[in-house]
């Protein structure tokens, strides 16, 4: 039995993955740009990390109480 040769895979992520995706790569570009110790770097970006995916529970439910 053969597999076809034009199987993709493809990926959809929620928007709750695709916020902490966005959170990680931006939190790691912001660490890497604003600090020069390797040390501050992950502090930093473990900080705006946890901004970035708080604020996503912060607008969640926003969302949820704005739509009731």
């Amino acid at each position: 039995m053969t597999m076809p040769m034009n199987l993709a895979i493809v990926l959809a992520p929620s928007h709750f993955t695709a916020a902490v995706l966005f959170a990680l790569f931006t939190s790691v570009v912001f660490a890497i740009t604003q600090r020069s110790g390797v040390q501050q770097q992950v502090r930093y970006g473990l900080y705006c990390f946890g901004l970035f995916v708080g604020g996503v529970f912060v607008a969640g439910w926003l969302m949820l109480l704005l739509r009731r």
